[in-house]
């Protein structure tokens, strides 16, 4: 998950450049949350993935904005975007690409897939088969995508953010939890308060007033130097050493959670790897930033915590039975292990 390096593209960032930085990064989430109403925690995610350089699972009923999010980010960074509505007979190459044989020039081309736009949108990647939630799942590891014999790189600025229905289960294929740990964060998100759903109404009129105008709105993006120059910012803040404990004693906690109460210990099957280490480290850095502070509290770490965790931390048999589920294990744990 760590920032992939490319070749002539300094990682070092000038200290001169992060309140340019932090200016611009106020102004795209400020943007993002006025025109995506009611979800101010999922732009605040997107953007914490951005700068993580992570991909987000984000699960929520239809209608809660999850594309326009991840269209309106698309639309105010350097990048292309791309949707694909994962269904049950959906293939590999639908998403990854395929050669297709020219005939006049006796050679097969290679003809890249959906998966090579530097955001994607993987829309219910629970309804499509095990080969092509594999196939998307490679690509975010490896960054990279294989066809035949030949082996072709992703995008530098690469975000997928997937998206789960949890109202229907019929026809789905769930993502294993070795999978689902590919993933930076695992959202969900609910539905507007009533002030805000008022407030949604009204922007929806004023959109639609526009399009028949003729009106639209070209907002400014940010190039993609500014995304490298921030994330590399971001791993410059300072972690003191026992913030770095507690990151680290909560993923042990989740493996060997006796130390801390033994009814947690028979009711979590298996903790958070090293990967998800790493993800909380990042993450509390990321917030931070956004804070504009350049160090990382422990509020960050708590704060994402449960977005972190909830799909790492898997509940057993005897606690799914008493209604226990990742949220509830992680805020137990949040509870019991003790602040620096």
């Amino acid at each position: 998950m760590g920032p992939t390096r490319q070749p002539g593209r300094s990682m070092d960032t000038s200290r001169d450049d992060i309140p340019r930085l932090h200016a611009a990064f106020s102004a795209l989430r400020d943007d993002l949350a006025g025109g995506i109403l009611g979800q101010a925690a999922l732009v605040e995610r997107l953007l914490i993935a951005l700068l993580a350089d992570g991909h987000l699972l984000v699960e929520g009923a239809p209608g809660l904005a999850k594309t326009t999010a991840v269209r309106a980010l698309a639309a105010r960074i350097e990048g292309d975007f791309a949707r694909v509505q994962f269904t049950p007979d959906l293939l590999p190459a639908d998403l990854t690409g395929t050669e297709i044989w020219r005939p006049q020039e006796a050679r097969f081309e290679f003809v890249p897939g959906p998966i090579f736009h530097s955001l994607l949108l993987a829309d219910e990647i629970n309804r499509a088969p095990a080969k092509v939630q594999s196939a998307l799942l490679e690509a975010m590891g490896e960054r990279q995508v294989t066809v035949g014999r030949q082996t072709y790189a992703l995008p530098a600025l690469f975000l997928v953010m997937a998206t789960q229905n949890p109202i229907e289960q019929e026809g789905t294929f769930p993502l294993p939890e070795a999978q689902l740990d590919r993933f930076l964060m695992h959202v969900r998100i609910g539905y507007p308060e009533a002030g805000t759903e008022t407030a949604i109404l009204q922007l929806a009129r004023e959109r639609a007033r526009e399009g028949l105008r003729g009106g639209s709105h070209q907002p400014a993006r940010m190039p993609q130097a500014d995304v490298f120059a921030a994330r590399a910012a971001v791993l410059d803040l300072h972690l003191a050493p026992a913030v770095e404990r507690y990151i680290v004693e909560l993923v042990l906690a989740s493996r060997d959670p006796a130390r801390y109460d033994a009814g947690l210990a028979r009711r979590i099957a298996w903790g958070a790897s090293p990967r998800g280490s790493i993800a909380l480290e990042r993450c509390a850095r990321a917030r931070a930033w956004l804070a504009g502070r350049d160090f990382v509290t422990p509020d960050d770490v708590r704060d994402v915590a449960p977005d972190v965790l909830r799909h790492r931390v898997l509940p057993s048999y005897e606690a799914t039975a008493e209604g226990w589920d990742g949220d509830r294990l992680v805020s137990a744990l949040l509870d019991r292990v003790p602040l620096p």
